[in-house]
């Protein structure tokens, strides 16, 4: 019987995990991978401590300091199911069971899909939700960025240096993302931004050729060789079935990171806690942690 089960190795999970082993808890991680969305991630300028780094060396900090310690890891192994019965939680992966008495939820979110004809068929042949792992794949070639928000900025601005063009598509009337981060797109000549347009297809034969916009008054088909998706994020909540969710999926808690469950926590973007950001994802995880070692002194 362990005292604790995380869920999940982002940002959050990695955080509640070094908490947990420095209270000497006895802990497993479960996850698909580590880092989560930061290892996505390009340049990070608001991140405590670093005035600069990019997201994969900040995973290699984060993974340095979680290996530290005598935890025990299980890797690419997604949760299918957790059940609560009596004082024991049970989670099942698809590959194997685990017990403990109080579980981290700290699962994370994953892109959100277009929905067009066309993305099934050429997703990994120059459709990607990745410009951290594929963009320098796409050098000297036309690339568009689908979306408007900080994620779509950060995919822009890498791709700026490696692409010969980027067009950005937003379906909103003006970009979300922040200033300081469009006045650098815009400082660059080779960077379009079509706004009020949405994507309606993806074409291609082999491999991505062209989109097809519709901008409200009329549709046309850009030429394009890669597309990068970034229209926001899924939590990643479907295993969680007995816990309240609010209308995106996302994990409802309190102030102490408690979901309705007894015994079951959650942190980071997995959860409906305002503003999601590495920071805020690692303190969450903090929290997470805390609570739900103030829980195990209560029950035994």
């Amino acid at each position: 019987m362990l005292d604790l089960i995380i869920i999940g190795a982002g940002p959050a999970g990695i955080t509640a995990a070094v908490y947990a082993a420095r209270k000497k808890m006895n802990l497993l991680v479960i996850t698909n991978d580590i880092g989560g969305q930061t290892a996505w991630s390009g340049d990070i300028e608001n991140y405590t401590g670093y005035q600069f780094v990019s997201g994969p060396e900040l995973v290699a900090k984060f993974e340095e300091h979680l290996r530290k310690y005598d935890i025990t890891l299980k890797e690419n192994e997604p949760v299918i199911e957790l059940i609560k019965r009596g004082d024991v939680i049970f989670v099942k992966t698809d590959k194997g069971s685990y017990e403990a008495k109080a579980v981290i939820i700290a699962s994370g979110k994953r892109s959100k899909e277009l929905g067009v004809p066309g993305e099934k068929e050429f997703k990994n042949k120059g459709l990607t939700y990745c410009a951290t792992c594929d963009g320098p794949l796409f050098a000297g070639k036309d690339v568009a960025v689908i979306g408007g928000g900080n994620s779509a900025l950060d995919a822009a601005l890498q791709l700026m240096k490696i692409a010969k063009s980027v067009y950005i598509v937003n379906v909103a009337s003006g970009i979300t993302g922040d200033a300081i981060m469009l006045e650098k797109l815009a400082n660059n000549g080779n960077v379009s931004i079509l706004n009020n347009s949405r994507v309606i297809a993806v074409s291609g034969k082999k491999f991505v050729n062209s989109i097809r916009i519709n901008s409200g008054q009329e549709e046309k088909e850009v030429p394009v060789e890669g597309i990068f998706v970034e229209i926001g994020l899924i939590p990643n909540s479907g295993f969680v079935k007995d816990i309240k969710k609010n209308g995106l999926g996302e994990i409802e808690v309190d102030n102490y990171n408690r979901t309705g469950v007894p015994g079951i926590f959650a942190a980071g973007d997995v959860t409906d806690v305002p503003e999601k950001q590495i920071i805020i994802a690692a303190g969450e995880g903090a929290k997470a942690t805390l609570g739900a070692f103030r829980y195990l002194s209560k029950i035994r």
